[in-house]
């Protein structure tokens, strides 16, 4: 995993509640990434820092921060409320258009096991504020009732080896409408931990950022 540290400790207030975050911003910035992490993780996740690292090495900004306040996290079903995880994800959001480093940038999103969720769920009801969707190990069947409402263009990486993901990513794609592809890693798990598993999906993350995070 890398040591690249280029990113700031911030704090993000959200209505009566501070979110932290880690943010990466690039003085050649081409957009800035949001990260939306799975169930039990955080914006310390080293899988996802690891990818925001080599989209710094590319130009891109990124904001990693966590959904929840400790306080919050302690209830357990909060984890898997895809309703307040999207709610969050937007209010952030709306913080980065507000923001002044960050006001300019073109937004994308990078949303992780059931954070991919709660990105497509945002990303639906932010419509054209948000570019391109990323979703790694992703539950977008978590989601399948908006879907059919997506207008950005998605694409979902899953490990060759989560045979059970790949079978819902596909349900998923079935429904989008807007551009959208499946990747399979071949010989990843759901984690992507497999030696070179998660450099493929950090490449295939700039791919996909390059060609669609665009002003349209």
């Amino acid at each position: 995993m890398s040591n690249f540290k280029t990113f700031t400790q911030i704090e993000i207030k959200i209505g009566d509640i501070y979110l932290n975050g880690n943010l990466r911003l690039h003085e050649n910035s081409k957009g800035i990434i949001v990260f939306s992490h799975g169930s039990g993780s955080s914006r310390l996740s080293v899988r996802n820092n690891y990818v925001a690292d080599l989209l710094y090495r590319q130009n891109y900004s990124s904001l990693l921060f966590d959904l929840l306040t400790e306080k919050e996290d302690l209830k357990y079903e909060n984890r898997f409320n895809i309703d307040l995880l999207s709610d969050r994800l937007i209010k952030v959001t709306n913080w980065i258009k507000n923001y002044s480093k960050t006001n300019e940038m073109l937004i994308g999103y990078f949303g992780s096991s059931t954070g991919a969720a709660s990105a497509l769920k945002a990303a639906v009801q932010l419509n054209t504020k948000i570019k391109a969707v990323v979703s790694r190990g992703g539950r977008p069947d978590m989601v399948i009732p908006v879907l059919d409402k997506l207008r950005v263009p998605t694409l979902l990486i899953v490990g060759g080896n989560d045979h059970a993901v790949i079978e819902l990513n596909e349900k998923a794609k079935e429904v989008i409408s807007s551009i959208c592809e499946i990747k399979i890693v071949q010989g990843a798990s759901h984690l992507f931990s497999e030696f070179g598993k998660l450099e493929i999906v950090a490449n295939l993350t700039i791919e996909w950022f390059d060609k669609y995070l665009k002003k349209t």
